[in-house]
This record gives C-alpha cells, structure tokens and sequence, in this order.
C-alpha cells in the first residue's frame, strides 16, 4: 500500500511540474486556464489522496471545497475572455461556430457600428 501510495504521490507531483511549465510558458489564456484547472485537480487528489494516511477526514472536505471552486473559476474565464466571433489563427471562420448567416440588414448594421469603434 505504501508503495502504491507513493508511486501516485510522484505522478500527482509531475503533473504539477508539468503544469507549473504551462502556466509560464503559456502560449495564450487558454492554455494558461487549462494549466491552472490542472493544478487544481491534481491538488485535490493530493488532498484525497493524503487524507486516509494523515486521518484527517475534513481534507477530503477541503478537496470538495477546492472542486467547487475550480468550476467557479472555469466560468468566470469563460464569461470574461472568450469571445464566439474569434476568428482561428489559420485565419478560417470559428470551425465550432454553427450560427446560421446574419440577414442583410443585420450586416449592414454590424457594419456600420464597427465603422463607428474604429474611428
């Protein structure tokens, strides 16, 4: 058992490693948010993991806690920087954007607005 216990101590640690290196190499703010939920995560199996050797039942609860939260986070990124008219770095349309064409009038309208920002 303690075998087992530390063979998974060390790969929760390497994939915390491996997500530290994310996080500051990024490339983008999605990478960055995804580095982070790994962090996370794994922090929470390091707490479930650690709770039945240490006797300490309330880490699980902490872990719960720290499950919720992430979830929280996610969403938060989620409202504040994605964007659904973001444009692919190849330069082709969002290929998981499935609205339908704006009529013409909405265009036009579209159009006119975004002259109105740039100038």
């Amino acid at each position: 058992m303690d075998t087992l216990l530390e063979t998974f101590s060390l790969l929760l640690l390497l994939s915390l490693v491996l997500g530290l290196l994310r996080v500051w190499k990024g490339p983008g703010f999605a990478d960055r948010m995804l580095a982070a939920q790994l962090l996370g995560t794994t922090g929470v199996a390091m707490l479930v993991l650690l709770a039945d050797p240490l006797g300490l039942a309330a880490l699980r609860d902490v872990a719960l806690v720290l499950a919720l939260l992430a979830v929280l986070a996610v969403l938060a990124f989620v409202a504040r920087v994605w964007d659904p008219d973001e444009q692919v770095p190849d330069g082709s349309e969002n290929p998981s954007d499935t609205r339908t064409e704006a009529a013409p009038a909405q265009q036009q309208r579209a159009a006119g607005t975004a002259g109105r920002r740039r100038g």
